[in-house]
């Protein structure tokens, strides 16, 4: 079959990655989404990652405990690195060249992120994994994973989450809460939804790219999306009926 999507970015939440730990990452859930990955690749998808920092720091959290919020959201980047680097020996143990691009320099560790580089990678059939956010601190990787997605022309964002999609209530919490099988750009906005932060949403609203929140821990979650069956929560433009 062939595939849906032809480059994909696949947005992954630091706390998705712990699976049942409360802190660091749980290898049984890396193993299944390099796993989905490595079927993605061999699809001749290509694959770009942005991992999320919040299985170690918080950058918010931090701040709303007195530190300074800057230096907060600067070690949340250093945590999304460490993450990254653990994807990249996951991906390259399968034999699938991996590249790290830091939106910080540190040369040592991963290549400086520049957009042309990038796309080159993911020419070459190399999965790319965008760390440190966007370099700048008061921006989420939701944000950073939106920007890259427009910068490398990526077709769709796939958010991998611990839920099966958007509810319009916390479904951790709360039983009755009902799930959105597709939503408008603007119905996140509107009613608030937590999707992606306003900014993030925002860009994806005016470049038109849709968004698939889906839940990480199901495995073949990941291949389904990029072969067009439907799978958790999609949002993109104009939506006819929104379920409330």
């Amino acid at each position: 079959m062939e595939p849906r999507y032809k480059r994909i970015i696949l947005k992954l939440s630091g706390e998705a990655l712990m699976g049942e730990k409360e802190y660091g990452v749980d290898p049984g859930v890396i193993d299944t989404v390099v796993s989905e990955i490595e079927e993605v690749h061999n699809m001749g998808v290509e694959v770009a990652v942005v991992v999320g920092g919040g299985n170690i720091c918080r950058g918010l959290e931090a701040s709303e405990k007195g530190m300074d919020r800057a230096t907060a959201d600067y070690i949340g980047m250093l945590a999304t690195v460490i993450n990254s680097l653990t994807f990249q020996d996951a991906l390259e143990k399968k034999g699938i060249f991996t590249r790290v691009l830091s939106a910080i320099e540190m040369k040592e560790l991963a290549e400086s992120y520049i957009r042309r580089r990038a796309i080159r990678h993911l020419e070459k059939k190399r999965v790319v994994i965008f760390a440190a956010g966007t370099g700048n601190p008061y921006f989420t990787t939701d944000t950073a994973a939106s920007l890259r997605a427009m910068e490398i022309h990526a077709d769709v964002i796939l958010k991998g989450t611990k839920v099966d999609g958007v509810y319009d209530r916390d479904p951790m919490k709360e039983k009755g809460a009902k799930k959105f099988d597709e939503l408008s750009y603007f119905d996140v906005l509107q009613k608030k939804l937590k999707v992606m932060d306003a900014t993030a949403i925002s860009l994806c609203m005016d470049h038109n790219l849709p968004i698939v929140v889906f839940n990480l821990k199901t495995r073949g979650n990941i291949v389904r999306i990029v072969k067009g069956e439907t799978v958790g929560t999609t949002v993109r433009g104009h939506v006819e009926k929104v379920a409330t």
